[in-house]
């Protein structure tokens, strides 16, 4: 009978599973007979104490294992146990053979009966130190699962919570109970449950450890997403058996926003730095408000327009700003016209959230938006008007239906005053505008309008100096008496197309013409202003019909005197060459002044330190021709030189300036050298026009009536695409004229002797030759003023008299005489009995005057011709008034 419960004991014992508790607090077992001494002696317990069951079966236990001074209470106690008493306490105990206590057990003592109904007893021993450090651990395992302040949580091998610790029970409400069984679709949105499914499974499946496994779900009574960081390892039994997944998550939401901000405080960095490189490089408001969307599309937003006030557009001067401060009836309860000349999507079909009417959102395709162009207005009541009206940001959200999430609505403002208006648009599903978002907004804003009103700036002076330019420069194609004449004039300033070289063609008494090329040096508005005033003073003084010597001469005075302080222009002549720069801005220009007579098809020409003019004479090579240079102007104390060139019939003239044949990539010569060869070599046309013979002239083969046709307008476009011009550098200025001459029939010219019948002979002469020209309508007029000319010359003249009339676009006719005494016009009193011929030649004539000739001087009038603008005949009440 005692071997039953002993054997039953050891069967027990020796069949749990490895790695079960008994394995970790070392549970031994024996038992002791109706004699006191071991009857049974486990195998854990020849483990735990080192000794083999036969060498301990049927000793006393008291001796074998308690000190000797401890025995005696041993066997007390064990005399108690065979009388039926359990008992449980803490035993030292040694090993056999050790003097000492070896270890300390706690041993639990049941009374039994053998089969013979005898009393015995079993005992259960556990090493006291094990025991001890298991509770110790588990202690500690208590409370680092139950005190941690992550969520923890223990899945088992089908990834259902086995356990959940007290911070995740806090968070996601309940009881602890109420968690066990469930799985993470309990927790999080089903994509997440998803991955956070397929990372428990290769955890427990491979054993690798997942770290920083970002999490996004929402808790329980509160609608802000939730961001967690979740670790994931496996757990194993003490034989190393997988047993479930462990899983400590980390509420990282405060983290995530907080890189979140610093990520857009980064990116709006980097927008600010993006926008100060590329916003305002062109000086074009559409340009620079496309340049503002390239920067915000789709870094900062998803749509954007910029909207620009149509005043501000077409050049109106009235501050922008004050538009919409006015009244709302001026604009029909509305803003001011605006245009809107840029708009950007990172979203396929979608137009701006704003609309001119007002509306927060209209999505792909709705018309409420106006296309790039359009001009709209926005209604008084709209935010898009209340941003315009008080320069503040206004927010418009979406509506629903729309793809437009929300609006900012951005007034441009610049130098306190409101240019237009930006609207920054996100779609839904995009992150919603923040305070930073804002605070960017304006700043792109500010920046684009601060460009924006410079470009605004830029066009209105841009066009002023446009307009002076313009008005510097003849007009139209010049025409000529003898000439046909060609023109090109290309500024090197490209940005403001304003520079100092010029050309004029003026038109001189006797149908003579001047040819004007000139160069002032340096470029822009300053330059262009000097050229303005030197070339109102060339035509002021070829109107007084100087040679070209003397022309150049006075021009170079007025240069010196241009930018002298209070118009001290003759201590400037008397202290030009003392005075340093800083007293006074220099003017320096060189020139060409050319006096080209159809009559004679002889030209003069005076220069002042100008480039030669080119001659190309019908058959021959480009020539320069040898004018002495002379100084520039503004320049002073030297003379200038004349020479007088006849040309013949076809020849063709060039003037031009420096631009076209100098550049810093080769010398002056060679530039020369092309220009000539491009003149005289006519086998290279320009592109996409043909180049007539005309190019050697008249007379070259092929050079028909139907090749004069605007032939010197394909030699100029040729010469300009021929030569390398660098266009940029310097301004560029060509005049070109070919020889054309007046026919001897369209002249006529007598001598006069100085008596009273030359009078008559005159009246006779000038109405004879009007008659051969079929101009009989004039007959009356020409006899009468030709009549009270040679009467001036015979009484007030000397020497011989000359009768010359030239016909061409008018007639003139021209009094010759060897006197130097200039007529003036002079208002008669009532008794004089003359005094009236100039006031009926001023009178009856389109123009008159008089000029110096080398051996006197010419007085002249000019007529138009019966088929073009004639003169009216003088009223009555005119002819009377010389009376």
């Amino acid at each position: 009978m005692s071997e039953i419960p002993e054997t039953a004991s050891s069967v027990v014992w020796q069949s749990s599973p490895p790695g079960s508790i008994y394995d970790y607090i070392k549970v031994a077992s024996f038992s002791i007979g109706p004699d006191g001494l071991v009857d049974q002696w486990s195998r854990r317990a020849a483990e735990q104490f080192g000794i083999e069951s036969a060498e301990v079966r049927g000793k006393d236990p008291i001796e074998v294992f308690m000190p000797p001074e401890l025995r005696s209470r041993g066997h007390r106690k064990i005399a108690e146990i065979l009388d039926g008493k359990e008992w449980t306490g803490l035993v030292p105990f040694r090993m056999p053979g050790e003097g000492r206590a070896h270890g300390l057990a706690e041993v639990y003592v049941m009374p039994s009966e053998t089969g013979r109904g005898e009393r015995a007893a079993l005992c259960i021993v556990v090493d006291v130190r094990a025991l001890r450090g298991i509770e110790t651990d588990l202690a500690a395992s208590q409370a680092i699962f139950g005190q941690s302040p992550f969520g923890f949580l223990l899945f088992g091998p089908d990834l259902t919570v086995l356990r959940a610790n007290q911070r995740f029970v806090t968070v996601f409400g309940g009881a602890a109970a109420d968690h066990r069984g469930r799985t993470v679709h309990d927790y999080l949105s089903r994509p997440e449950a998803e991955r956070m499914t397929a990372a428990l499974g290769r955890v427990l499946e491979t054993g690798e450890s997942v770290t920083d496994l970002q999490v996004v779900g929402s808790v329980p009574g509160i609608t802000e997403r939730r961001h967690w960081s979740v670790n994931l390892y496996r757990v194993h039994s003490g034989t190393g058996r997988p047993i479930g997944v462990a899983g400590i998550a980390t509420d990282v939401t405060r983290r995530q926003i907080a890189a979140r901000e610093a990520a857009s405080a980064r990116r709006n960095l980097a927008i600010l730095n993006e926008a100060s490189a590329r916003i305002g490089n062109s000086l074009d408001l559409e340009t620079t408000a496309r340049e503002l969307l390239d920067v915000a599309v789709p870094g900062f937003c998803d749509l954007a327009s910029v909207d620009l006030y149509q005043g501000l557009l077409t050049g109106d001067e009235a501050p922008p700003g004050r538009w919409d401060s006015a009244p709302s009836e001026v604009y029909g309860s509305g803003s001011a016209e605006l245009r809107r000349v840029a708009f950007a999507s990172a979203v396929s079909g979608a137009l701006p959230v704003a609309g001119p009417d007002g509306s927060g959102g209209p999505g792909a395709g709705t018309p409420a938006s106006p296309s790039v162009g359009a001009v709209h207005h926005y209604p008084f009541s709209s935010a898009s008007a209340v941003a315009l009206r008080t320069a503040r940001v206004q927010a418009i959200p979406g509506e629903d239906g729309s793809l437009v999430q929300s609006t900012l609505a951005v007034p441009m403002v610049a130098h306190d005053a409101v240019v237009g208006l930006v609207q920054f648009s996100r779609a839904k599903g995009s992150e919603p505008f923040g305070e930073r978002d804002r605070a960017l907004a304006v700043e792109l804003a500010a920046r684009a309008a601060v460009c924006i009103d410079n470009a605004r700036l830029y066009r209105r002076e841009h066009e002023r100096a446009l307009i002076l330019q313009r008005s510097l420069l003849p007009p139209g194609d010049p025409e000529a008496a003898g000439l046909d004449i060609a023109c090109r004039y290309l500024p090197g300033n490209t940005a403001t197309e304003v520079g100092g070289d010029w050309f004029d063609v003026i038109e001189l008494p006797g149908h003579r013409t001047a040819l004007v090329v000139g160069d002032v040096m340096g470029r822009g508005l300053r330059a262009a202003v000097a050229m303005g005033e030197l070339r109102t003073a060339v035509r002021t003084l070829a109107l007084l019909d100087l040679e070209p010597a003397e022309v150049l001469s006075a021009l170079d005075e007025i240069a010196r005197g241009l930018g002298t302080p209070s118009g001290a222009q003759q201590a400037s002549r008397v202290a030009h060459k003392s005075r340093g720069p800083e007293l006074s801005e220099v003017y320096l220009a060189t020139c060409v002044y050319a006096v080209y007579d159809p009559v004679t098809r002889r030209c003069t020409f005076a220069n002042a330190g100008h480039l030669p003019p080119v001659l190309v004479e019908p058959g021959e090579e480009a020539l320069l021709l040898d004018v002495p240079p002379g100084m520039p102007l503004g320049v002073g104390g030297e003379p200038f030189e004349e020479v007088q060139v006849e040309l013949p019939e076809g020849a063709l003239l060039a003037l031009y300036t420096d631009g076209l044949v100098e550049s810093r990539d080769h010398p002056l010569d060679e530039g020369l050298s092309a220009f000539r060869k491009a003149l005289t070599d006519p086998s290279r046309p320009s592109p996409g026009r043909h180049l007539p013979a005309t190019v050697l002239g008249a007379d070259a083969p092929g050079a028909g009536e139907g090749a004069r046709t605007h032939s010197l307008e394909d030699i100029c476009d040729h010469v300009l695409n021929t030569l390398d011009t660098r266009h940029g550098e310097d301004d560029i200025a060509l005049l070109m004229a070919r020889i054309q001459g007046m026919p001897t029939e369209a002249v006529g010219d007598w001598r006069l002797p100085r008596e009273p019948r030359s009078v008559g002979r005159a009246r006779e002469l000038a109405r004879a030759q009007l008659v051969a020209w079929e101009l009989e309508p004039l007959v009356d007029t020409v006899e009468l003023l030709v009549s009270e000319l040679v009467t001036n010359a015979l009484r007030y003249g000397e020497g011989e008299i000359r009768l010359r009339l030239l016909r061409d676009r008018t007639l003139v006719c021209e009094v010759w005489d060897a006197g130097l005494v200039q007529p003036r016009r002079r208002r008669a009193r009532d008794t004089d009995e003359g005094g009236r011929g100039l006031q009926l030649v001023g009178l009856l004539s389109a123009a008159w005057g008089s000029r110096r000739t080398p051996r006197g001087k010419t007085v002249w009038f000019e007529l138009a011709l019966p088929d073009g603008d004639s003169t009216a005949e003088p009223s009555v009440e005119q002819l009377l008034s010389m009376f």
